[in-house]
């Protein structure tokens, strides 16, 4: 017979009689998870009992610890009646308990005050109010969401204290506060109110929690944040879908173009810092738009999340289901044969006409990326140049008719046109990004000219001393 105990939150005299009477009783064996507890090195001082404290230093991970603790337990069964005792409640993160009720042995349980109790008394908190979350300081989810009244407990060492505050720093606005509680319902204890980075990082210990209510930050802060404007700025109402539009568009293109500035060197924290801004501000379009969606009862931003959580679970069959897929190019033929079945008629016109291999290439893209699009999809059917330098005598062939349209009386905006189609095929060729390619280029020609402007004012110069300076800002 194995009766498993909770020795509560603290001192010894927090515990009911009927279990101290069966911690008392000698004919029973007393086997404690650790003596690191007040009521354990209290009852160890009135009668013998088995700590497990040293099975922690024995064992490579916790699961091996409590793997050894059952076992020891289950031991000692087998000689007289057993009586294992763990502090605050068995019911509450104690492990080892739920390996001894999956044994085949005879296991009771006597429920007891846990340590959630004693800090929700502390703090004076209904968790029926707005709900509560608990969690594990040595497995925190990720991402780490703090939208409800939160105790975080195992913060058994410093270094585990520390990695806690630093991930509630980051997700939580500046300036807020949580409370530390160690050593509840003893003479050691110990309640502080402070901000994550500032707490005491030396009160971490076995019996050592967090508790947590603060105004969510992150991305459950900024959607609360959006549908506030939403009700209360006077520009934020005004706008629809419509007028949106342009708003995402200008924050793609900034965002590209931190992303071409962005230094190959991991280390670049400002240029970072820069990507950083400006996925927040495509993150605001998303946001700004499911806000309205919402109040149309649409969908919501939840929503929106699952349809992508769904197409990303279909589209990776390779990953989420038995498909093999060993290379990027299989991953990406796929992902299109899987789109395809998805929405084989997307694109059609009244619905009796073929469904194109075009169909689908949004006509807004900028025209150098549709036109690396369209060729694209041109290409999955065949039709298509077999090697780089084929295209490479394209550009030349397209070169001349332009050269002829320019002297002579050709259509130069239809030749120029058909140049740029060919230059954007011959990127495709060798795997170049034609938008990035030219964003790059024009970046190293403002480099340069602000360079040459550096030496002095440019107005009155002769064109070879222009090209001197062009010259000495190449170099």
């Amino acid at each position: 017979m194995i009766t498993i105990v909770g020795l509560g939150p603290g001192n010894l005299d927090r515990v009911p009689e009927p279990v101290m009477n069966l911690l008392l009783d000698q004919r029973r064996a007393i086997v404690v998870r650790t003596l690191h507890h007040p009521a354990a090195s209290q009852l160890a001082e009135m009668r013998e009992v088995l700590s497990c404290d040293d099975l922690y230093d024995s064992s490579d991970t916790f699961d091996a610890v409590y793997e050894a603790i059952s076992r020891r337990v289950l031991e000692e069964s087998h000689h007289r009646p057993v009586v294992y005792a763990v502090p605050g409640s068995p019911l509450v993160g104690e492990f080892a308990v739920r390996k001894l009720l999956a044994s085949d042995a005879d296991v009771e349980i006597l429920p007891a005050e846990s340590f959630l109790d004693a800090i929700l008394a502390e703090v004076g908190y209904d968790p029926l109010d707005r709900g509560l979350q608990i969690l594990n300081g040595h497995d925190l989810p990720d991402p780490l969401v703090l939208d409800l009244p939160t105790v975080i407990a195992h913060l058994d060492k410093p270094e585990v204290l520390a990695d806690v505050a630093a991930a509630i720093d980051r997700v939580t606005p500046e300036g807020s506060e949580v409370t530390i509680l160690a050593g509840l319902g003893a003479d050691d204890r110990s309640v502080r109110r402070a901000q994550p980075l500032a707490l005491d990082f030396s009160l971490a210990g076995a019996r050592t929690s967090l508790f947590v209510d603060v105004d969510p930050g992150g991305l459950i802060g900024a959607v609360q944040a959006m549908r506030l404007l939403r009700t209360e700025c006077p520009w934020d109402r005004e706008q629809t879908h419509q007028s949106l539009a342009k708003y995402l568009v200008e924050e793609t293109h900034e965002l590209i173009d931190a992303i071409v500035a962005l230094d190959s060197d991991p280390g670049d924290l400002v240029a970072y810092a820069a990507v950083e801004d400006e996925l927040g501000d495509v993150l605001l379009s998303v946001l700004f738009h499911a806000v309205i969606a919402r109040e149309a009862g649409v969908f919501d931003i939840d929503d929106v999340a699952e349809v992508l959580r769904q197409k990303l679970v279909r589209r990776h069959p390779h990953v989420f289901g038995d498909v093999n897929a060993d290379t990027a190019a299989e991953v990406k033929t796929n992902w299109d044969e899987i789109k395809r079945a998805e929405s084989p008629d997307q694109g059609a016109g009244s619905g009796t006409e073929p469904s194109s291999a075009l169909d689908g290439v949004p006509s807004g893209m900028p025209a150098m990326q549709r036109a690396s699009k369209v060729q694209n999809r041109a290409a999955k059917v065949g039709f298509d140049w077999d090697r780089a330098g084929d295209v490479l005598d394209k550009v030349r062939e397209e070169l001349g008719e332009l050269t002829d349209a320019l002297f002579g009386t050709g259509d130069v905006p239809g030749e120029l046109g058909d140049l740029l189609f060919s230059i954007v095929n011959l990127a495709r060729h060798v795997e170049i990004d034609p938008e990035l390619a030219l964003m790059g280029a024009t970046r190293r020609f403002e480099t340069r000219f602000r360079t040459m402007e550096a030496e002095g004012p440019l107005d009155g110069l002769t064109l070879d001393e222009l090209d001197e300076r062009w010259e000495r800002a190449k170099s």
